[in-house]
């Protein structure tokens, strides 16, 4: 979000308030770390996020040498045991792709798990069925967008 003031503009970043306030309704204790699939701008918000949390995460990118992150390969069951937190920052099942889920092994998901996904077209990704059918909780964007929105209205407007 940028605000204009006269020659000053103010750049925002909504989405750490957006995915913050969506986020943590569904927290329980045993939530204390996260796989946060994809590297990108949005993952950086989620990963600030966390970090101010105090959840511990790991990012998770398609690209093998990205720093730290982990590729897709590397996930496998003990590690998606390990991470009750998984969150989808990558356009994976968006419409009109929406049969595209990211590649995890979902029979290692459990009830205590929490899988958020930034998406909200559709409301239920391939990837939230897939946790909602083990069990897990889980969350789409929708709010984080309508908080994003309440966000930039006001920093517009104040």
């Amino acid at each position: 979000c940028i605000k204009i003031e006269g020659n000053e503009l103010t750049g925002y970043n909504t989405d750490v308030i957006g995915f913050e306030q969506s986020f943590k309704p569904l927290l329980q204790p045993h939530h204390t770390k996260a796989l946060v699939l994809g590297s990108g701008g949005a993952a950086a918000a989620v990963a600030y996020c966390l970090k101010k949390l105090g959840i511990e995460y790991r990012i998770v990118s398609r690209t093998p040498g990205n720093g730290e992150a982990l590729t897709y390969d590397e996930v496998d069951g003990s590690i998606i045991a390990s991470y009750q937190i998984i969150i989808n920052t990558t356009p994976m099942g968006m419409y009109p792709n929406v049969q595209q889920s990211p590649p995890l092994p979902y029979d290692a998901i459990t009830p205590k798990h929490y899988l958020f996904d930034l998406l909200y077209n559709p409301a239920k990704t391939v990837f939230l069925q897939k946790g909602e059918e083990r069990g897990a909780a889980i969350r789409n964007g929708q709010e984080m967008l309508v908080i994003q929105a309440e966000e930039s209205w006001r920093i517009w407007n104040s």
